[in-house]
């Protein structure tokens, strides 16, 4: 079973790869080719690679069956205990970045999609703008760009170009500000493309059904 989990895993987290490879294509990297069938081209490569891995996945529906599971047993058992605060956290995307148990399930469950990199960069340059020393804040800087930003980053963010290059020319200067529009762009994806999948989630919905029947129970024994 171990063995089937992992293999589940791997070919889910391919398909993924190859859906975020395609975006990006289609929104960032179309200024690498000369002409839109070039473009076209490089697009249906990708699409055709998607298409045949989400092929192989159809044929094993009980793998998908076995992430999905697992992916809501986890954060059922893990986060059962701030039940009651969840419910805090549809009220806004703000709501739940201010809770620290609202963001640990938020990254939880974005790691079921394979997309965890937005948050974690959103986090980082939270903690950057805390820096005060100016040195650190220039290898921080460095460091962050690095990680996340660079074209081909090991966990680049899907920002435009234009974003990006005013995210490099903002390193010669480090500030506490210098990702601060990278920053609201991966805010601003989250919370329009991710948050509302977090909310629609199974692990979610049961967290509120198990805080809503909790507050039915102790208004039935006061």
């Amino acid at each position: 079973m171990k063995q089937n989990n992992a293999r589940a895993l791997l070919s889910t987290a391919s398909v993924w790869r190859t859906v975020k490879e395609v975006r990006i294509l289609v929104t960032e990297k179309w200024h690498h080719y000369s002409r839109p069938s070039e473009l076209a081209t490089a697009a249906a490569g990708r699409a055709k690679d998607l298409k045949t891995r989400l092929g192989i996945l159809l044929h094993k529906p009980e793998l998908g069956h076995r992430i999905r599971t697992s992916g809501k047993l986890q954060l059922s058992s893990r986060w059962r205990d701030s039940s009651q605060e969840a419910l805090e956290w549809r009220e806004s995307f703000d709501q739940l970045l201010k809770s620290k148990s609202g963001v640990t399930a938020f990254h939880t469950f974005l790691k079921t999609e394979f997309s965890e990199e937005n948050l974690d960069f959103w986090l980082a340059c939270e903690d950057f703008k805390k820096t005060r020393s100016k040195t650190k804040l220039a290898s921080k800087a460095n460091r962050i760009f690095e990680e996340f930003v660079q074209n081909e980053a090991p966990r680049e963010v899907n920002i435009d170009h234009e974003t990006r290059e005013i995210t490099r020319k903002n390193l010669s200067g480090a500030t506490s500000a210098c990702f601060n529009e990278a920053q609201a762009k991966t805010r601003t994806l989250m919370e329009k493309d991710s948050y509302p999948r977090f909310l629609k989630s199974a692990s979610y919905q049961d967290m509120t059904k198990q805080a809503t029947s909790r507050g039915i129970s102790k208004r039935s024994h006061t």
